[in-house]
């Protein structure tokens, strides 16, 4: 391998660098440059390429070759005389002229080799089967729908005989002939039927140097065929089965104009086919947005969505689906499904859940209904809660839940298959509830002539226990719940043996801890104790959103009490309830249905506004400052009042509908129907 140094680190000393840095026959030893900063030299470090000054700092018979790209005739006079003659100097103007010969030989190999890469492409991309022999009648090329078709990879055909791959091949007989034979048929050892042409092949001095086939599988000819014939019966099928379908079927075009829709849609919705037809998507909504827009803008399916459709204002959950032909949006299609009867089932359902819980005397989670941002972290708090054995301290008002919290934390937990005990400190006396939580010692209580009792601590042992109004205990029952926190242990009355308990606290209060620590009336380390998990349960008022939601619940509830079907409240009346701050939050708006029930007539199924009590009606005039004639009609003062509400939320959302809507908890359609209504629009 010839040796060689690079005089000039420059411009023309990278170019070689790269084009001899791979060299088979040349072995790059050294590069000299004055400039410690020549591009070529940070290369040469690299390549682990010896770097010097000055030529002379090497040895001159280190070297065959010897390349000046330096550019200076008096450096090209210095290497020939400092260097011995066998050693070859080559001047750079020479070697630039080499660098550009090699340079345009490189370009002109991309060039042939990225034709040659495109036919490859077309070659192979080709539905087509191609496959060609030499004049020996050995194959020499063979496409990628050949070997799929003959079942055979074609580095394993190339140089073979063509009649070693299909033995009753025509191609030797073309080049003999120089004939060219179009759509002959063909059966391959596989089975597959072909459709062949042949050709002879000519090179550009008219000589036959070969032959090829070009060849198609008319099975999928033939397929097509079969699936041309079918469609009539297939539509006919497709048409039947859409006709005959319970469910409502809809299609709209690429703009959102209706195709086709078949006789359950017509009776679910109660809107003729001309209604539909060649109308906007949106012609069949009364209540909601065309989930056939959505799947339109979106290009994504849409599943599950409920809206009321129609003049009839049924509720219906629908699924939407975009129609795409090769990545062409061409439409959608949708399926609406009735749910009077799936809500009926629901509702018998949860029913029966409810009675089942009510035997057990427990609720959970699902139990608790409040979907507004202060309930939700109550919610995540006490779920939080629950996987710990942690003790817990539920505050809130009277009437906010803290029992229902406490029932779900214990059966969300790991005791909940053990007991749940309860137990209220405002019912009870300092004395007798003394004994109810520690128990106590045969002849330790006065007035009971024999036998002993166990606290509720040692019966709630492994479970829950749910000390209610704890603000209410006394100093003495603080100093013994105290111990029992800290030693996990009671001692009953007239006891001298500790009694160890496993036992998981959950108290709650409305009254206010921390004053009652400055008053001294409860203990410090015992609040501290009882604090560790604090969940503060949020009054009705500051969740009014999930009004609609408990009155449902509500409504179940006491329709198993009183024997009553009371399916809905209106409206109207929910506008009412919402107007109302609750003092006694959610018991009181029990307190409330249940009167409205009472006095509802036997056949009544829908509790409305003539229903609602009074102050409700008052508390409405008050809270929106509206003034309302008490001699008017009801429906009268009851729009008057709605107006107020809608004034008041656009005011304080500086009339933007779409976080008024929200607030309101309506669709963005009601509130502009409402708006437009009272003249607000």
């Amino acid at each position: 391998m010839q040796k060689v140094l690079i005089i000039g680190g420059g411009a023309g000393g990278s170019a070689l660098l790269e084009m001899l840095r791979d060299s088979e026959n040349l072995e790059m030893v050294g590069i000299a440059d004055i400039n410690p900063a020549a591009p070529a030299l940070e290369l040469a470090k690299e390549l682990g390429i010896s770097i010097r000054k000055s030529y002379t700092d090497f040895q001159k018979n280190d070297f065959d070759i010897v390349i000046n790209v330096s550019g200076s005739n008096e450096v090209q006079r210095q290497l020939e005389n400092y260097f011995p003659v066998s050693t070859v100097i080559i001047p750079g103007s020479i070697a630039n002229f080499i660098v550009k010969l090699i340079n345009e030989k490189e370009h002109f190999i991309k060039k042939l080799s990225g034709e040659s890469h495109k036919q490859n492409i077309i070659f192979n991309s080709i539905e087509e089967g191609m496959i060609g022999i030499d004049r020996s009648s050995h194959i020499i090329f063979m496409n990628r729908s050949a070997s799929r078709m003959l079942e055979k990879d074609s580095r394993e055909v190339i140089g073979k005989h063509i009649h070693e791959l299909i033995s009753t091949s025509e191609l030797p007989r073309i080049y003999e002939t120089g004939r060219v034979e179009l759509n002959r048929e063909l059966q391959l050892k596989n089975g597959l039927k072909i459709v062949t042409s042949r050709f002879p092949m000519i090179d550009e001095n008219g000589e036959i140097i070969g032959a090829f086939a070009v060849f198609q599988d008319i099975t999928e000819v033939v397929s097509l065929a079969e699936e041309i014939t079918d469609l009539k019966e297939i539509q006919t099928m497709l048409q039947a089965i859409i006709q005959s379908s319970d469910d409502a079927i809809s299609v709209v075009d690429e703009n959102g104009y209706g195709l086709l829709v078949n006789p359950a849609y017509t009776r679910i919705t109660g809107l003729h086919m001309d209604d539909v037809i060649g109308q906007p998507a949106s012609a069949d909504i009364s209540e909601g947005e065309s989930m056939h827009l959505r799947a339109l803008q979106t290009r994504k399916p849409v599943r599950g969505v409920n809206l009321k459709v129609g003049p009839a204002n049924r509720e219906v959950i629908v699924n939407v689906a975009p129609i795409i032909v090769d990545n062409i949006l061409k439409g959608s299609v949708g399926v609406i499904h009735d749910t009077t009867e799936i809500r009926s089932l629901m509702k018998e359902l949860d029913r029966a859940r409810s009675i089942i819980r009510t035997l057990e005397s427990k609720y959970t989670f699902d139990d608790i209904i409040g979907l507004s941002p202060e309930m939700q972290l109550s919610l995540q708090q006490a779920k939080l809660a629950a996987q710990t054995p942690v003790t817990v301290l539920l505050r809130g008002e009277s009437g906010t839940g803290k029992e229902l919290f406490a029932h779900a934390i214990h059966s969300a937990s790991d005791r909940k298959y053990n007991k749940f005990v309860r137990v209220n400190c405002a019912a009870l006396s300092e004395e007798l509830l003394e004994s109810e939580l520690f128990g106590y010692e045969e002849g330790a209580m006065p007035g009971v002539k024999s036998g002993e009792k166990k606290g509720l601590f040692e019966e709630a042992n492994n479970g829950s226990i749910f000390i209610d109004e704890i603000g209410e205990l006394s100093p003495a029952i603080q100093s013994k719940l105290l111990r029992v926190l800290q030693e996990h242990e009671t001692l009953r009355i007239g006891g001298a043996t500790p009694v160890p308990v496993n036992v998981r606290v959950i108290a709650s209060t409305n009254a206010n801890m921390e004053k009652a620590l400055l008053d001294g009336t409860f203990r410090e380390d015992l609040y501290y104790r009882l604090n560790r998990m604090p969940i503060l349960i949020p009054p009705l008022r500051s969740r009014k959103q999930d009004i609609p939601r408990i009155v449902d619940r509500l409504l179940m509830k006491l329709n198993q009490e009183y024997g009553r079907n009371v399916e809905s409240i209106t409206d109207k009346a929910l506008q009412l309830l919402r107007l109302y701050d609750w003092p006694g939050n959610v018991r009181e708006l029990e307190n409330v249905i249940s009167r409205a029930m009472i006095f509802m007539n036997i056949n009544e199924k829908i509790l409305t506004e003539k229903n609602i009590p009074l102050n409700m009606i008052k508390a409405a005039e008050t809270k929106n400052e509206v003034a309302i004639e008490s001699g008017s009609p009801l429906q009268e003062q009851l729009d008057t009042v709605e107006r107020g509400i809608l004034q008041r939320a656009l005011e304080q959302h500086k009339g933007n509908k779409s976080k008024t809507a929200k607030a309101l908890d309506v669709s963005l359609r009601t509130l502009y129907y409402k708006l437009e209504k009272f003249g607000l629009d």
